[in-house]
């Protein structure tokens, strides 16, 4: 039987140690960069978004161990956009899982720098990585870059800002998900089948799944904090709330996120076996609690 939480710890495990090895050492010079960027990236997180790229490496026939540096390089940058999130001039986060946000730790110009650090060294390290036919040689790089540009994360970040005072629509927050979370799910899973030499079929059905999956994340997120305010205690109070509990109900969002799980794993049972990570981690995303 399939051992979702052993196989979870043992890649998180693994993405860890990678990001150790790659990342620069909190003593070199600059080092108040070097621990700021640490910090963020070692501060907790699930590594869902990297283990979601080992696993489509999987599911598309090739190891895990061909989306390594791919996973890496999501994680990178998934801790550089939250960073940025929790700038004053952003959410205004005083926490993120349970520690000081960056900028609380080593103040507002150096959190910034490092998340520009995180981000730039993502694409590094994507530049060193070969890319296997019948990919293009930057496509690894061009995935990551649509995941994260106006297109993206950033772009979905300026339209949750630019919302501030509007009434709030599910055109509007459905937007914003999609593309400050959906995005670097569907690149995260596009980025493990390219590097595992997933064929064009592959590729399709996992980009379906990757999207699904990081739209449910994202209302099971907010049924989450909803019924958990503590966690979102210290956001900017001048910033309106998108999220899924305005435009439904906390029953109907559950609804909604069970539905897009049923999409997800849809998706991907042709992959049969190959696809047993990729199941399971749609079930825990539907029921995680924290």
């Amino acid at each position: 039987m399939f051992e979702l939480k052993q196989y979870l710890a043992e890649r998180s495990r693994i993405i860890d140690k990678v990001l150790d090895r790659l990342l620069p050492k909190s003593r070199r010079k600059p080092a108040i960069l070097h621990k700021a960027m640490r910090y963020s990236v070692f501060s907790g997180g699930k590594r869902i978004r990297p283990i979601l790229c080992l696993a489509a490496a999987e599911a598309s026939g090739s190891s895990y161990r061909k989306a390594l540096i791919p996973a890496a390089a999501i994680e990178l940058l998934h801790t550089y956009t939250l960073i940025h999130d929790d700038l004053p001039c952003m959410d205004n986060d005083n926490f993120r899982r349970g520690k000081p946000t960056s900028h609380r730790v080593f103040g507002e110009a150096n959190a910034v720098l490092a998340g520009d650090a995180l981000q730039t060294f993502a694409f590094e390290i994507l530049a060193k990585t070969p890319v296997p036919k019948p990919y293009l040689s930057g496509q690894l790089i061009i995935e990551l870059a649509q995941a994260a540009g106006s297109l993206g994360v950033a772009g979905g970040q300026v339209e949750d800002l630019a919302a501030t005072g509007k009434q709030q629509t599910r055109k509007m927050v459905e937007f914003i998900h999609l593309h400050k979370t959906a995005d670097l799910f569907k690149a995260a899973a596009r980025m493990g089948a390219i590097a595992g030499r997933a064929s064009r079929q592959q590729l399709a059905s996992l980009t379906q799944y990757g999207v699904n999956l990081g739209l449910a994340f994202q209302i099971i997120d907010d049924i989450i904090d909803e019924s958990q305010p503590g966690t979102r205690c210290n956001r900017n109070k001048n910033l309106p709330e998108f999220t899924s509990l305005s435009i439904f109900t906390p029953e109907e969002a559950r609804q909604r996120a069970k539905t897009l799980i049923d999409k997800a794993t849809a998706s991907v049972c042709h992959f049969k076996l190959h696809a047993q990570p990729l199941i399971y981690m749609a079930q825990f995303v539907l029921n995680r609690s924290h």
